[in-house]
């Protein structure tokens, strides 16, 4: 693995152990070499990480049969990739953790655009990488966090519901029987309930809005008695601070006691944008909560207590209180940002915001050097599908 100019130092050779622990956790012998040759390509220079162009910068003279090992290893043979992510953890979580304490578990979904339409999972949805609707295939992820640096644990495709009620692409494609559709907080929490089940060291969970606004997730991670700190949308509605809904109303003596929480004309919830523009301006102070690339990081924050009111008129009892934390950077016209925590009483609303940051992922530490050397492919060498030569 390493440079042909000099000995593997110590990089070279802690990077060939991990690479030996992939092959391992692949199982069959046969699949070694091929995937050691995969993540090897994965890493060396060039844009196209498809399995013909990596083919031909690993083996110029041997093109086809490189790809062949290549394409059975990642289209047919049978291994398992939670198995891989395990083996994984064990190796880097150690590492990670001897430069910091676990703090959080984050959730986020990645977009992959994709031409075509017969790639399993692609369609025209939101893509994170491009910012817009776009023809992309989405991943979900469950990572472990430090302050400094995340590991992703879990990652699950997407399967949208044209796809997965459409059986002539299913059967085409080969998805399995099992796999039905899920939206992507249903895909988040058994990925966290998986986590649980594993006995993994917890943190606080932190997600964006698409799963924070999700009332059911929220509970999910209760029952699970897990913290978190998810982003939500401005529209949901809350209880004021010191407010809740209305006991249940006696109906005279005949038939069982009502039991469901009520509401009045008088006597509503509001949004979190509504409560946000009612605060006093000296709610909200100027913190700053760690250093940037060029300058600290500043903003306007306030955090109440409310409790969520979505659908509480079907319960028996109010939801309990949670911390609402609202950012409205200075001149900007209304707050941008809302999240909803279940972190403790007690907590400092400098802690509130740290944590509720860290949901954006740190660079990734410095991989270092380690002297892969790209073979000089030949001359008249084009992937197939590339566009003409002019």
């Amino acid at each position: 693995m390493g440079s042909r100019l000099s000995a593997p130092g110590p990089q070279e050779k802690r990077f060939a152990a991990y690479i030996e622990g992939l092959a391992n956790a692949a199982g069959h012998e046969d699949r070694h070499a091929p995937l050691k040759s995969y993540c090897k390509g994965l890493l060396l220079p060039g844009e196209r990480k498809s399995i013909e162009p990596m083919a031909a910068r690993l083996d110029p003279d041997n093109v086809q049969p490189m790809r062949q090992s290549l394409h059975h290893l990642v289209a047919k043979a049978p291994w398992s990739d939670e198995v891989l992510l395990e083996q994984v953890r064990r190796h880097v979580s150690p590492a990670m953790q001897k430069q910091g304490p676990l703090v959080a578990w984050i959730v986020d979904d990645t977009g992959f655009p994709k031409k075509g339409k017969h790639s399993v999972g692609v369609t025209r949805q939101y893509c994170g990488q491009v910012g817009k609707q776009e023809n992309c295939r989405v991943a979900v992820s469950l990572s472990v966090s430090t302050w400094s640096s995340s590991l992703p644990i879990a990652y699950r495709l997407y399967l949208p519901k044209e796809w997965a009620e459409d059986g002539e692409r299913r059967e085409k494609t080969e998805v399995p029987e099992e796999v039905e559709f899920q939206t992507k907080p249903v895909i988040a929490l058994d990925q966290i309930r998986a986590a649980v089940a594993a006995n993994l060291e917890r943190g606080v969970v932190l997600a964006d809005a698409a799963y924070g606004i999700n009332t059911e997730f929220r509970q999910g991670l209760t029952e699970l008695q897990l913290q978190y700190v998810v982003g939500v949308q401005s529209s949901m509605t809350v209880w004021e601070p010191g407010q809740q809904p209305l006991p249940a109303k006696p109906r005279g003596k005949m038939g069982r006691p009502p039991r469901l929480l009520q509401r009045d004309t008088d006597h509503q919830p509001v949004s979190v944008k509504q409560l946000a523009m009612s605060l006093p301006s000296t709610t909200f102070k100027e913190i700053s909560w760690r250093e940037g690339a060029d300058r600290m990081l500043r903003s306007r924050f306030a955090a109440v207590r409310v409790r969520p009111a979505h659908r509480d008129y079907w319960k028996a009892e109010p939801h309990a209180e949670e911390w609402l934390l609202i950012e409205w950077p200075r001149g900007e016209s209304e707050p941008t940002k809302y999240w909803i925590s279940t972190l403790p009483l007690k907590t400092k609303l400098k802690a509130l915001i740290k944590i509720a940051e860290r949901n954006r992922f740190s660079p990734s530490a410095r991989a270092g050097h380690l002297g892969f050397v790209t073979p000089r492919t030949t001359a008249d060498f084009r992937p197939r599908g590339s566009p003409p030569t002019p």
